[in-house]
């Protein structure tokens, strides 16, 4: 029992964590742990190490107190992740409310993919990304993660037309812009081809002479040329510089990516600007022109432009000739050469001028038909006395152009469209593409001359007028209009007359006014003059004093005869009668 007594079980007892050392052993122990952990920032990126994988979360050790756990789901692209496998991750927080450190491989992906593109843009490295998709303007690139835009614009030095063969397709770019407000990154691809073609592009334009012949793609098309690659140098082929012929535009003949061989015509000092040809290829067309061509020969070929003064027509591409509109028809009265012809006709024409040397040449169409002036029977067909119709062509102030057939005309002169009325212009009588029947006055072949009446169809009424309205004979008319001078008068069978404001006063003191038919003497006759003046006055008041003695003495004479005369010529004119109708029906 004594040796039970003397064991002391204080020796043996539980102490607190550290409570067996001293603050020298403690201080050296706490100095030995902080040598083995990190000390670590929120939202920083760090290299952590799996030490274990369960069901849900990897398990991270970044050298930190306690380790950290990361969802599996965010190693979907790693295959096979295990212990002893090295990842970045995130620490979103060193200890959360259970005390746990929180980690994040997507974030660090993120935040790394950045500091990437970011340190790509300094200093100037190509990344490979992949092509995802198409979008507007061009395609969204996969570059570590981040969606970034390739402008349509960037992809090549060329236009590209097809978006869609770049989808799901890996290719270098370099970035060239960041928008850190939205996140927004914008590469380029074209800017790598660029600098391979920089060598060749030197090259090119070191070596650059008028007259030499390369080979080109075709890489743009507009309505006044195609724009070549020439393998880094662009050239213009001018439209007209394509075919020797004429071509409204270059995909007649041309096609966008068309590989073809063109000469150098000229380009600047800086050689900037490169004009090519393709046509000079090849011979010009009039030098291989057949020796018989000469002026009167016949042609044909096909309509190629229309102007207003006339038609280009083409014989073989690059040899045309101009047919001006006066030499589309005998006619004397020019129209448009659409009335012709039209762009895609093709016609015979006659050579009338041939310059070689200066490849120019007129031609003819009316030519290929007879004038009708040099006809036999011009001088039978068309003699004074015989009548035609036909349509009018042209108005003047003098009178009015009448076109009988193509390329016969002839002049109808005011004053011989109506014996009775008094026509101003003959637009009053006619108006242009009016049929008119004609009788021929004058007949000049050899001046091309042809004088037309309308009126000389009938016989001059003015010789019976004249036993109808003799001095002195009364006739109801009607005031067709009034001035300051007197009024004009419409007397029977559609004649005019006039008289003046005194000889317009009634009975009553008043005046005939427009529009008014009274009773009217005549006091003047002149068939020369086709003139009648009148008067409503003399009706029933004697004139004290006649205007001229001759005047008086003519008027008691034909008074004296009046009666009978009227009464004859009434009884006996059925021409008079005839005449009558014919105007009625006019009207």
């Amino acid at each position: 029992m004594s040796n039970k007594e003397d064991f002391n079980w204080d020796n043996f007892e539980t102490k607190g964590f550290g409570e067996g050392y001293s603050k020298e052993q403690k201080a050296q122990m706490e100095a030995m742990y902080a040598g083995t952990l990190n000390e670590i920032t929120e939202k920083e990126v760090i290299k952590g190490v799996v030490v274990g994988v369960n069901d849900k979360d990897v398990i991270i050790n970044i050298g930190f107190k306690s380790d950290g756990l990361v969802p599996l789901s965010e190693f979907r692209d790693v295959a096979g992740i295990k212990p002893g496998d090295e990842v970045e991750v995130f620490i979103e927080e060193q200890e959360n409310a259970l005390g746990q450190l929180i980690l994040s491989r997507k974030k660090a992906k993120i935040v790394r993919a950045w500091q990437d593109i970011e340190d790509a843009l300094e200093n100037d490295n190509v990344i490979e990304g992949l092509v995802k998709r198409r979008t507007k303007g061009g395609l969204i690139v996969d570059i570590y993660g981040v969606e970034a835009f390739l402008p349509g614009s960037q992809i090549d030095v060329k236009p590209i037309r097809d978006f869609d063969i770049y989808v799901g397709k890996k290719m270098e770019v370099k970035v060239v812009k960041i928008n850190h407000a939205n996140d927004n990154v914008v590469v380029s691809h074209k800017v790598l081809i660029e600098k391979d073609l920089e060598k060749q592009k030197a090259e090119i334009l070191n070596n650059l002479e008028k007259g030499q012949v390369l080979e080109g793609v075709i890489k743009n098309m507009t309505n006044f040329g195609v724009f070549i690659d020439l393998g880094g140098v662009d050239g213009l082929l001018h439209i007209t510089d394509i075919s020797w012929g004429r071509i409204n535009h270059p995909e007649e003949v041309l096609q966008l990516d068309q590989k073809v061989q063109i000469v150098v015509l000229d380009f600047d000092d800086d050689k900037k600007r490169i004009s090519l040809g393709m046509k000079q290829l090849t011979a010009h067309p009039w030098d291989s022109l057949a020796s018989n061509l000469e002026v009167g020969s016949k042609v044909r070929g096909k309509i190629v432009n229309v102007a207003d003064y006339g038609a280009f027509l083409e014989l073989a591409p690059g040899v045309e000739g101009l047919i001006h509109v006066s030499e589309m028809s005998w006619s004397q009265h020019l129209r448009n050469p659409a009335d012709f012809v039209k762009v895609g006709d093709e016609i015979d024409a006659v050579v009338l001028t041939l310059d070689k040397d200066e490849r120019k040449m007129s031609l003819g169409i009316k030519q290929l038909t007879e004038d009708p002036w040099t006809k036999n029977d011009m001088g039978t067909k068309y003699a004074v006395g015989t009548k035609h119709k036909g349509v009018v062509r042209n108005l003047t102030n003098f009178g009015l152009f009448l076109e009988l057939e193509e390329g016969i005309d002839g002049l109808v002169h005011v004053s011989d469209l109506s014996w009775t009325k008094k026509i101003k212009h003959p637009s009053e009588f006619v108006k242009v593409g009016d049929e008119l029947e004609v009788a021929v006055l004058e007949l000049d072949v050899d001046n091309r001359r042809l004088a037309l009446g309308h009126k000389q169809l009938e016989e001059n009424p003015w010789d019976t007028f004249e036993n109808v309205f003799p001095v002195g004979s009364v006739h109801k008319c009607t005031v067709v209009s009034k001035n300051d001078k007197g009024a004009v008068l419409e007397l029977p069978y559609g004649l005019e007359g006039f008289a003046t404001i005194k000889n317009l006063e009634k009975a009553d003191g008043s005046q005939v006014e427009a529009g008014e038919s009274e009773d009217f003497k005549v006091t003047e006759f002149s068939k020369d003059d086709k003139r009648i003046v009148l008067s409503h006055t003399a009706t029933f008041k004697e004139e004290a004093k006649p205007a001229k003695k001759e005047a008086k003495k003519k008027s008691e004479t034909s008074s004296s005869t009046s009666a009978p005369a009227e009464k004859s010529t009434l009884g006996d004119l059925d021409a008079l009668t005839q005449l009558k109708e014919q105007m009625e029906g006019k009207k």
